[in-house]
This record gives structure tokens, C-alpha cells and sequence, in this order.
């Protein structure tokens, strides 16, 4: 069965730093591009980050500078890094990944708090 499998989130200050991860098993991995959503309380899930096949990636304005997605093929792990912290990246962070069809992990929570 596939699996998408998010840790790293937790509780930061403004201004810090995260690196969430999402391990998955059951896909070809190499083949799939894989992305970061994000669901804030009371609002509808967006994509942060995406990651192709080939290594391009695109982001949300809002974190353009400041997240990092990246791909480790033979770790089959997509990484998010988050720098420079704001209050308002607080959320729900999701793994997806996605060829055929699409495949969501469970979430990691990110609190952006002073």
C-alpha cells in the first residue's frame, strides 16, 4: 500500500527554522512529482511547494525566498525546509505525491508562535 509518511513539525518561534519530511513507500518514487500543501484553520488547502521529476520547482509567493522543497530518490523522501518563520505559515502541513493519480500523507502540524 502506498504511504506518505510527514514528521518534523512542531512548535517554532517567528523567524525560525523547520525541515519537515515525508518518506514514502509503495511508488516509484523518481517518477512522481511531489509537493507541500498547507491548511490553515478556516481555510482551504494550498500548494506551498511542488517538486518534478526533473527537479524544477515552483512556490507560493508567500514563501518564495523562504522554503526550500527538495528530493532525495534514493531516500525516497521529499524535504521541506522553512526558513524565516512567520506567524501566519502556521498550518496543517501536507505530503503529496502525485503520477496517475494523487497520494496524501496524514499531516505534521507547524505552530508559528511566540
Amino acid at each position: 500500500q502506498v504511504q506518505l509518511v510527514e514528521s518534523g513539525g512542531g512548535l517554532v518561534q517567528p523567524g525560525g527554522s523547520l525541515r519537515l519530511s515525508c518518506a514514502a513507500s509503495g511508488i516509484s518514487f523518481r517518477v512522481y512529482e511531489l509537493g507541500w500543501y498547507r491548511q490553515a484553520p478556516g481555510k482551504q488547502r494550498e500548494l506551498v511547494a511542488s517538486i518534478r521529476s526533473d527537479g524544477s520547482t515552483n512556490y507560493v509567493d508567500s514563501v518564495k525566498a523562504r522554503f526550500t522543497i527538495s528530493r532525495d530518490n534514493a531516500k525516497n523522501t521529499v524535504y521541506l525546509q522553512m526558513n524565516s518563520l512567520k506567524t501566519e505559515d502556521t498550518a496543517v502541513y501536507y505530503c503529496s505525491a502525485a503520477w496517475a493519480q494523487p497520494y496524501w500523507g496524514q499531516g505534521t502540524q507547524v505552530t508559528v508562535s511566540s
